[in-house]
């Protein structure tokens, strides 16, 4: 930062302009703060990479500043790059007892759970990290512990919504403290930095007990199998979901490992006290069809989750066909529409019926509509109001909402860094910002040259040549050309190409022959030409000079 190096600054580093990725640095003074640190899912734009997370090379370079990142709830676009990105961050981290239980199994799958220091703070808390003055404000949302954060400062008092609805009747927690955000209104408030997802839709939030009705309504008039998928944090679906099925007569299985998670994580912080021990996946065939209902993970079309794996009658221990039901009890992420409809149509061609909130009440959005929105700033009535977390159009409506209110609203992209005080509140400055690759067990940009390599072989193509050459550079034996995904081995294009290849690798001039780096170049050169003429495509190439 070049710029006002005191003071109250505001950072998004992801999560702004898309949905997905949060991470979220304040400043005060020469000290930052991250708030969230999460991931994103690859969509129709990222084939290469099916893993997201924000590039967090900003505030690495200058992590002995970096107090603390302290985690607003237990969603994957919340807290799940903190095991990806931790050793580059190190700071401790402070959150609920139920993100903090899912936080440690993501940090031992890591084998990070015994360097990262996890401060456990209670619902409705209040903290110091750094010079960071932190109130935790129990919020509804679909995961249990939600908390917005009051940030005090000797500048203001920021307050961070997180994600958040208005529920009066929420099942799993406590309704949002609407009680102390009018407190914390009466306080003043510099700003709201606030969540835009849901805000485009208009009228109060649906309720978490109204899915349950609907719910326990329509899986008591089912036959054959039903299947139900849902995001695998949303510990009061998951309850729906058992004592729906309990009220039928069925008993509950669990398919796929978040769901093994959450069922655990839930348990062990009191949640689900209420709902019978579920069985695994290898207990489902014991079942008899119209006894069972399985949750299963998969709601977002993710290629290898259970559901898919289901859909393509590929899962190991479970299989759906004609008489049975999925219902789908989640949202269509934007980006995930193609994915998550071509896992229903495979469904639908093994005659599977799939039954979605069009049909019936089986979901209701975790996000804050424009009517509770309009709320919060009754409550809070800040000096101004920045909208995140959400695409364009979801930031520009927030915004117009703000506005009715009188309130002034700024925009912003990620990267961007806004001084909130002293002075004009406005944008002073900009950071590199960027998205990393989970490849394994490690991370890529995604504007690096192996990812670079990976996009261009998806849409062109790769082609491998091999020749070996005598001490004078003179090829040995004929060379061998292999192009998977574009080529036959024995189809005539690939011969004709290789025979081109062989032809012109024996006119590349002496003087390159004795040098194997020249000599390969010279016949990359080559190999692109033949390919060039032959397939009318740039595919990546590459060629292995063997010299014997």
């Amino acid at each position: 930062m070049t710029e006002k190096e005191g003071g109250l600054a505001f950072l998004p580093l992801g999560g702004t302009g898309e949905i997905g990725m949060n991470l979220n640095l304040y400043r005060l003074d020469d000290t930052w703060l991250a708030i969230d640190c999460g991931i994103g899912f690859s969509g129709n734009d990222t084939p290469e990479a099916e893993i997201l997370t924000p590039d967090p090379t900003f505030i690495m370079e200058q992590r002995d500043k970096l107090a603390g990142l302290v985690i607003t709830h237990a969603h994957e676009d919340h807290i799940g790059a903190v095991a990806h990105l931790w050793s580059r961050l190190q700071c401790p981290v402070y959150a609920t007892p139920f993100a903090s239980v899912v936080l440690r199994r993501k940090l031992g799958e890591a084998r990070l759970d015994q360097k990262v220091k996890i401060h456990t703070i209670k619902c409705g808390g209040r903290f110091n990290v750094g010079p960071f003055d932190i109130e935790f404000i129990p919020v509804t949302h679909s995961v249990p512990e939600a908390q917005a954060l009051a940030l005090r400062t000797p500048y203001g008092l920021i307050l961070h919504t997180g994600d958040w609805k208005l529920d009066p009747t929420p099942l799993v927690g406590p309704p949002t403290d609407i009680d102390r955000l009018r407190e914390i209104g009466d306080e003043g408030v510099l700003a709201l930095v606030g969540d835009s997802t849901n805000v485009m839709t208009q009228g109060p939030s649906r309720s978490e007990a109204e899915v349950r009705e609907g719910m326990t309504a329509l899986i008591g008039s089912l036959k054959g199998r039903i299947a139900v998928t849902c995001f695998a944090s949303n510990v009061a679906r998951v309850e729906t979901i058992a004592m729906a099925a309990q009220a039928a007569g069925r008993t509950v299985v669990l398919v796929g490992r978040s769901l093994r998670n959450l069922d655990v994580a839930a348990r062990e912080c009191g949640y689900l006290s209420g709902v019978l021990p579920f069985l695994t996946e290898q207990d489902v065939n014991n079942l008899p069809d119209d006894q069972v209902v399985m949750i299963i993970t998969g709601s977002q079309g993710e290629p290898r989750s259970a559901l898919s794996r289901i859909a393509s009658d590929v899962h190991p221990n479970v299989a759906l066909g004609e008489g049975d039901t999925v219902i789908y009890s989640s949202r269509m992420i934007p980006g995930n529409e193609r994915a998550i409809m071509q896992v229903q149509d495979n469904l639908t061609r093994r005659g599977v019926t799939v039954l979605t909130d069009r049909d019936a009440m089986v979901h209701c959005s975790g996000h804050a509509t424009g009517d509770d929105v309009r709320t919060m700033y009754e409550l809070i009535r800040p000096q101004y109001a920045v909208p995140t977390h959400g695409e364009w159009r979801h930031l520009t409506a927030h915004a117009a909402l703000a506005q009715e209110k009188g309130i002034p609203a700024i925009l912003l992209e990620d990267g961007d860094i806004l001084n909130l005080a002293p002075g004009v509140v406005e944008v002073v400055d900009t950071a590199p910002t960027g998205r990393l690759a989970v490849d394994g067990n490690r991370l890529l940009a995604m504007n690096g040259d192996v990812l670079a390599a990976r996009r261009k072989m998806l849409f062109n193509g790769i082609v491998l040549a091999s020749f070996a050459v005598d001490d004078e550079g003179y090829v040995i034996g004929e060379p061998k050309v292999s192009a998977p995904g574009l080529l036959d081995s024995d189809e005539p294009e690939n011969i004709r190409v290789r025979e081109e290849f062989a032809n012109a690798i024996d006119e590349i001039p002496d003087e390159l022959r004795m040098d194997d780096q020249s000599f390969r170049e010279a016949a990359k050169t080559a190999l692109r030409r033949a390919l060039g003429r032959k397939i009318q495509k740039r595919p990546l190439v590459d060629v292995h000079v063997l010299r014997v």
